[in-house]
């Protein structure tokens, strides 16, 4: 990318706006490409499945008797996850 020219002409002493390389850059149809990062979920121990205390009775008698959560699906790289 422009930042990286931007970074070896200055180290050969030319000074120059990252604007205009970036600017230069897009002219010539230069681009760099960066590449997605292989998405992993997995961060270390994997848990037992909780037991199904509740079943689907969520009305309690008092506060913090009973706290649930939401467990959502989302899309990744055209991959439900």
């Amino acid at each position: 990318g422009y930042r990286r020219i931007t970074k070896e002409l200055k180290k050969y002493g030319f000074s120059h706006n990252p604007k205009t390389i970036n600017r230069l850059m897009n002219e010539m149809g230069v681009k760099c490409l960066v590449r997605m990062k292989k998405y992993r979920s997995y961060k270390g121990h994997v848990g037992r499945i909780a037991p199904h205390i509740l079943q689907r009775d969520f009305q309690a008698e008092k506060m913090n008797q009973k706290w649930v959560t939401d467990v959502t699906e989302f899309h990744l790289f055209g991959e439900k996850r």
